[in-house]
């Protein structure tokens, strides 16, 4: 069986769409003027999972006076060829969907799903990301299917702008999303934890926690699998916060996690964690030695330490050195 640490350890990949809008003329030639859109996914590691496929098969639009559009895999004109991933309960390929495995695209990395597809611009009070049956986590020999409520990932309110460029991530958080419900096989994927970000206003977290600090708190060092994390970073909005205010996933202190990212041995002298596709602002990175979080329970959680961290805009790499 897949054990809950795998559940709690994942931030996630990129799968990256792409609309273009249109709208009505210039001043002087009639030319159309266009708004870029840029959709994607991102990931981290997952503990002792061999795979996380997500099954795509349309993403919509829904709203600026133009109802529900649909752009279906393989079918809309410029979406991406369907794949032979995703599989029914026969075995059979399922038609119109893209099957990605987010561990294969993590960080900034992105596969688009589609591209240069023409909308009008304005307001859109939702986007909605069509996911298909066949959707599953393999470890080892054995494949546990993941399924979404509604098989629907839905996201409120963006704006594309006339001559614009909007580029925008869906960001995954499997260890606030990714639950094992009791008495089910397989896994669910909630809302929770996942968010989508407008990647002019983000920036990427890459950090370091010192050896030093894992040698004192008694926490794993050096560990032979270098997929098994060592420790536990947690993000919080603000900054200046009192370790007794955070919540873990799941838990209902006052402040709640925006992210959390997993530490991993380099294997060599290196305790390393990234997080990807954060929004620009003022935040507080708290650190445990305790791996396991139940996302559907207040879990007793000891932090071993907090540090203030300032993230940039426009894609920006904010270096995070956790040695005091």
């Amino acid at each position: 069986m897949l054990t809950k640490c795998l559940v709690r350890s994942v931030i996630v990949t990129s799968v990256a769409v792409s609309l273009t809008a249109c709208g009505g003329s210039s001043d002087s030639n009639d030319e159309a003027q266009m708004a870029r859109f840029t959709l994607g996914v991102s990931d981290a590691p997952v503990d002792n999972a061999d795979a996380v496929v997500a099954c795509f098969n349309a993403v919509e639009l829904v709203g600026n006076g133009q109802g529900t559009q649909t752009f279906t895999v393989g079918d809309t004109e410029n979406t991406v060829a369907s794949n032979d991933i995703c599989k029914d309960e026969n075995g059979d390929t399922i038609p119109n969907t893209f099957g990605v495995d987010l561990l294969s695209y993590t960080g900034s990395d992105s596969a688009n799903l589609i591209e240069g597809i023409e909308v009008e611009p304005g307001s859109y009070g939702q986007l909605r990301l069509v996911m298909s049956e066949g959707s599953y986590v393999q470890v080892g020999d054995e494949q546990l299917p993941l399924q979404v409520p509604s098989n629907e990932l839905k996201f409120d309110s963006l704006t594309l702008d006339i001559n614009g460029n909007a580029s925008y991530t869906v960001e995954f958080d499997l260890r606030q999303a990714m639950v094992d419900p009791v008495g089910i096989a397989g896994y669910f994927l909630k809302p929770r934890g996942v968010r989508l970000v407008n990647n002019l206003e983000i920036g990427h977290i890459e950090g370091t926690l010192a050896e030093e600090l894992l040698i004192n708190n008694s926490c794993t060092v050096a560990p032979s699998d270098v997929s098994e994390p060592v420790a536990v970073v947690y993000l919080y909005e603000g900054t200046d916060l009192e370790l007794t205010t955070l919540a873990d996933v799941g838990g209902a202190e006052t402040h709640q996690p925006y992210a959390v990212a997993a530490v991993y041995f380099d294997g060599v002298s290196a305790y390393t964690f990234s997080v990807g596709y954060v929004a620009a602002a003022d935040y507080s990175a708290a650190w445990s030695c305790q791996t396991d979080d139940d996302p559907e329970a207040d879990d007793d959680l000891t932090f071993n330490g907090v540090v203030n961290v300032s993230v940039d805009g426009d894609g920006a790499v904010t270096a995070v050195d956790i040695s005091g």
